[in-house]
């Protein structure tokens, strides 16, 4: 048999004005299942009526008849100090941005476990793999892929004395000058397979052409006029490079000097490009980047989008479609967006 507790007015108008102001739920689901049960509804009824579980009511009821009205608050307020303090977890994100090699461990990927150990081991605190997840959640830790880099050959003052050069050539560009941003990008008929969202028990399918066909776009992007131009062609060869050119000198007639930052591909430092410079006397120069420092190189983010947007997981059956794709997309990133048809 259930038996009802008894709670004295005071008490019950205590339990109503902490079930008002308090912003703990589990403080709140305490007060009135303790009402609600003083008030001769069964435990049974308090749990659908505050939709908890059965032996949750039980629970608060006992613990109150055995404690009182301390047994209200979270008795984990008195289990002593926190294991994990703000210096805790400052050095436990400092401990990630190494591999376990670094400390002794022979593996270069990290597993909570191994994680785990050199915690232990170095700031001599233990914590459960359980709960070490939940430390790296609350911290926005995620697996994923590292990105792959090839390291500048370049001393570190060399290339941040070059990168600043570059970056002053933007910022401070002369009046009547403009400065764009120039690479190639490759376009797969086969496409690039990346994540997607997918229901519980199934996989979605990407049918490939079987035989690859390729095409390439040379673009030269403008950030401070939010434009774009650029060529297309089938082979990634110096004709390509300077059909650009020839594009950038129709695009910005009005230009002063046009000054174009690239990488260092083989194919921007031929005679041929020399030779057409020259013809073109100072109306377009070439600012190369440090070797292997594409992050500094703008245009690397709009075909990151491309790829993200067109040729990702694209279904389409033939290179013009995947091409007429492409189009439509950078028309519809940017309103001048220019594509310049040339011979080879």
């Amino acid at each position: 048999m259930e038996r009802y507790i008894q709670l004295a007015r005071p008490v019950r108008l205590w339990l109503r004005r902490v079930d008002r102001k308090t912003r703990d739920a589990d403080l709140r689901i305490r007060c009135r299942v303790l009402l609600k049960v003083a008030a001769g509804e069964s435990r049974y009824a308090v749990a659908r009526a505050l939709d908890c579980a059965p032996s949750t009511t039980w629970r608060i009821v006992a613990r109150y008849e055995q404690a009182g009205e301390v047994s209200l608050f979270d008795g984990r307020a008195h289990n002593g100090t926190r294991k994990l303090d703000g210096q805790r977890v400052a050095e436990i994100e400092e401990i990630l941005t190494h591999s376990p090699d670094h400390y002794g461990y022979p593996r270069p990927t990290w597993t909570l476990e191994v994680l785990a150990r050199v915690i232990q081991d170095k700031l001599g605190v233990t914590l459960s793999v359980g709960y070490l997840g939940k430390v790296l959640r609350r911290l926005g830790v995620r697996r994923g892929r590292p990105r792959p880099v090839v390291a500048c050959p370049w001393p570190k003052a060399r290339r941040q004395r070059r990168l600043a050069q570059l970056r002053r050539l933007a910022t401070r560009c002369p009046r009547g000058d403009v400065v764009v941003y120039a690479d190639e990008v490759d376009i797969h008929l086969n496409p690039k397979i990346g994540t997607d969202w997918m229901l519980p028990g199934c996989q979605r399918v990407v049918v490939t052409p079987g035989k690859n066909e390729k095409r390439y776009l040379a673009g030269a992007y403008d950030p401070v006029h939010q434009r774009l131009v650029y060529v297309q062609g089938d082979r990634k060869a110096t004709w390509l490079f300077l059909n650009l050119l020839r594009a950038l000198r129709a695009a910005y007639g009005w230009a002063r000097t046009i000054h174009v930052i690239l990488d260092n591909y083989v194919i921007h430092k031929t005679a041929l490009v020399a030779q057409l410079l020259r013809l073109l006397g100072d109306k377009i120069q070439l600012h190369f980047l440090p070797p292997y420092c594409p992050q500094a190189n703008r245009i690397e983010r709009l075909w990151q989008d491309l790829h993200a947007n067109v040729t990702r997981n694209h279904r389409c059956p033939s290179m013009v479609e995947l091409m007429r794709a492409v189009h439509r997309y950078l028309d519809h990133r940017f309103s001048r967006a220019q594509y310049y048809v040339a011979a080879a």
